[in-house]
């Protein structure tokens, strides 16, 4: 059971059932939004980097597998445009056999203290060779170096096993001033399908505005909380 520090140096215990916080920071309707999915995202990102939310750039990822069993993780993203949202990763992860083999994603940002997330659905695709590796030349060494030694998703005997495959890649690069990217490594895109807003609201009531790709253009909706 979670307990609360009242500040006397004694905790009182806290029953799940009765944690709640009250929405009413902000309201969010048709006439304040961007004209396009992806500029909205942009100002509401740039509002959660001004507060100095940490990790503002940091999402859910949601994806299934073959035979539908969901997983989910915290990624970064790394690029967004009308194109869609794009993070990197190892593409023999878990995460990158289920985008192989269902062609889906769901990733949500969920900014908490600024009682706002925003969740976009769509379609993958792996981003070009040259953006890759734009973005790859931009990374730390220690993070490149990181790429080459970690087996993504698998099963390793212990962390010296790990530090051991570092080693052997720092031992492996130690006279190389350009790393390359990994041919197992890449970037991931998420094309909208849907890209929803949700502004936390008094009484949970909260505000749900839904741009929805249509053949042709995009529609917003107002969606029941």
């Amino acid at each position: 059971m979670a307990e609360l520090d009242d500040g006397s140096g004694a905790g009182a215990a806290v029953r799940l059932p009765d944690m709640r916080v009250s929405y009413e920071a902000e309201t969010l309707d048709e006439d304040s939004l961007a004209p396009t999915w992806h500029e909205q995202l942009q100002a509401w990102l740039d509002v959660a980097i001004e507060a100095g939310l940490p990790e503002p750039n940091a999402m859910v990822l949601a994806t299934a597998d073959a035979d539908g069993m969901p997983s989910s993780r915290t990624v970064l993203c790394k690029g967004l445009d009308a194109r869609g949202i794009v993070f990197y990763t190892n593409y023999t992860s878990a995460k990158s056999h289920d985008l192989t083999s269902t062609r889906f994603a769901s990733v949500t940002f969920p900014w908490y203290p600024l009682q706002r997330q925003v969740t976009v659905r769509g379609e993958v695709e792996k981003v070009s060779a040259e953006e890759t590796a734009e973005y790859w030349r931009g990374r730390p060494r220690g993070s490149q170096l990181g790429a080459w030694a970690s087996p993504q998703s698998t099963r390793v005997g212990s962390r010296e096993a790990l530090d051991n495959h570092l080693a052997a890649v720092e031992r492996r690069f130690a006279d190389v001033e350009e790393i390359p990217v990994p041919p197992h490594w890449g970037g991931w895109r998420v094309r909208p399908v849907t890209a929803e807003f949700w502004q936390g609201r008094k009484d949970r009531l909260h505000d749900r505005l839904r741009y929805v790709r249509t053949d042709d253009d995009w529609r917003i909706d107002r969606i029941a909380p």
